[in-house]
């Protein structure tokens, strides 16, 4: 008999870095090993063999409690299918759910860098397609990100830009506050600033081109981080034109607003508001996940004896096949809702 679906935490992949620091915790509540500088927690991942650092097997989030616990969501997927994803196709050749969820502490600056669009993915094995978005939870006094070109860069100018050390020039200084959320299209040059823990939603890639790393040094090594120069001037957009700009729209109730942060061919993020003591049904036929920044709420499956309750930290798929789920509010209630294109 097949166990029934239910809201799926994860156990989080915990990734050190020469940027990170401690806010994942001392922020969300996620409990970090000591004396670590965690720069991200990979909240909801599904990789094939051989994209995430050489790996010979699937690095796959695995199911942190309930009946399905220990199984992987490449395992879960491979055996529910539709009941699991819906109407949203899988992407790759190895069938891979199609995002990647995380949460970023830049303790420090992180690199200048781009990610690879489509067409350079084609022509390059080994690389692949990265569209994300940022929303700040929390930040520093004076934070601010990079993003963009600014006006009237050219690619000869940046290139230049890069021998003399002089990259930050050339692109656009944002400051920001919690509740921003930045889009970062494919070919989008970018970096996000030191005293920012931001929720990340991102097409499922591990391809980072880094440009200029601010002359920081590899402890382990005592040398400067590689670059990726050519690689991040052939997939820079230099066109002048600029897809990062979103539209929020909202839709408010008594009880509940949610407003539109972003579109995009491969997902969609909502910041859903809720009051305490709303119970109702969750009316989705395809997979979510849910982010949640504020509060406390529990989630109810038919078939399911045991109640799922989402905390402050805590990062929730729910699969399209779940019978009659409904919420609960325990508290009032921020979370931001991830939700897919479905195939036409």
């Amino acid at each position: 008999m097949t166990t029934p679906l239910y809201p799926l935490k994860f156990r989080p992949k915990l990734v050190e870095k020469i940027w990170g620091g401690r806010k994942i915790e001392t922020v969300l509540g996620k409990p970090l090993p000591p004396g670590k500088q965690i720069g991200e927690s990979w909240e909801i991942y599904d990789f094939p063999p051989g994209v995430v650092e050489g790996s010979r097997d699937w690095i796959s989030a695995e199911v942190a409690d309930g009946p399905l616990k220990g199984k992987t969501l490449h395992e879960l997927v491979t055996s529910y299918g539709k009941a699991i994803t819906g109407d949203v196709p899988l992407v790759g050749q190895h069938g891979q759910f199609p995002i990647l969820i995380k949460y970023l502490d830049a303790r420090e600056d992180l690199s200048v860098q781009v990610h690879p669009p489509q067409e350079y993915a084609d022509k390059h094995p080994g690389a692949h397609l990265k569209t994300e978005a940022w929303y700040v939870v929390q930040n520093d006094p004076g934070a601010r990100i990079l993003k963009g070109l600014a006006s009237g860069a050219t690619r000869e100018m940046f290139k230049q830009s890069i021998t003399d050390g002089t990259v930050e020039s050339l692109i656009t200084p944002i400051p920001v506050k919690p509740g921003d959320c930045h889009y970062l299209p494919s070919g989008t040059v970018h970096a996000l600033g030191g005293g920012i823990l931001a929720a990340e939603v991102q097409t499922p890639s591990d391809t980072t081109f880094r440009v200029f790393d601010f002359n920081r040094i590899e402890p382990a090594t005592g040398k400067p981080r590689g670059l990726h120069v050519e690689q991040a001037l052939e997939c820079i957009d230099f066109s002048g034109k600029d897809e990062t700009h979103q539209v929020r729209s909202h839709v408010a109730g008594y009880f509940t607003t949610v407003t539109r942060l972003v579109r995009s061919p491969f997902f969609q993020i909502e910041k859903v508001r809720m009051t305490e003591g709303v119970q109702e049904p969750i009316p989705y036929d395809q997979p979510v996940v849910w982010m949640m920044l504020e509060g406390k709420a529990e989630v109810r499956v038919d078939g399911m004896k045991d109640v799922t309750t989402v905390n402050r930290g805590d990062s929730v798929l729910l699969p399209a096949g779940m019978t009659n789920p409904t919420i609960k509010t325990l508290t009032d209630c921020i979370w931001l809702e991830v939700t897919f294109p479905q195939a036409a």
